[in-house]
């Protein structure tokens, strides 16, 4: 069983999103099969099929957050080393053809959110820039092409 990498704040996340799920989400859909299964036959019901789907869904999620979990390990962002790249660290890198700067967090797959510069370790950039240092070069692919960025800071995540 592989360990699951999470900031504080991811795990407290999660934790938060599995008791939400478990307490009223579960409560919810209970009461929807309830309600739909009063409208009589089950087998044309598309209120209780929809309601039964709802509730699969909701199970294979709680069952997910649990395995998750319970196999996280949480990493003191505050205490690492920043003489490399590593998750729970900040990279700024310059991109070597347009001179553009880009900062990226590393995180783990269910913390990522790219819109907020948080991308998975797991993602192509994330694995390329994995034990980088200040000042080397990083080529990586990415779906427009070839990109070749710079490390140009390494710090704790904020």
């Amino acid at each position: 069983m592989s360990k699951v990498h999470l900031t504080r704040q991811g795990f407290d996340t999660l934790q938060e999103e599995l008791k939400r799920l478990k307490v009223r989400e579960r409560v919810k859909v209970a009461e929807d099969i309830k309600v739909a299964r009063a409208h009589g036959d089950l087998s044309e019901n598309a209120e209780y099929h929809a309601a039964k789907e709802r509730q699969a869904h909701l199970e294979a999620r709680i069952r997910m957050l649990e395995d998750k979990l319970a196999r996280a390990e949480v990493v003191d962002t505050q205490t690492l080393s920043i003489d490399r790249v590593r998750f729970g660290t900040t990279v700024v890198l310059e991109n070597l053809d347009s001179g553009e700067e880009v900062i990226y967090t590393l995180i783990g797959e269910e913390e990522a959110d790219v819109s907020r510069g948080y991308l998975s370790i797991t993602s192509p950039i994330g694995r390329a820039l994995i034990g980088k240092a200040v000042d080397d070069e990083v080529r990586i692919q990415v779906p427009s092409g070839l990109r070749m960025f710079e490390v140009r800071q390494i710090r704790r995540m904020e």
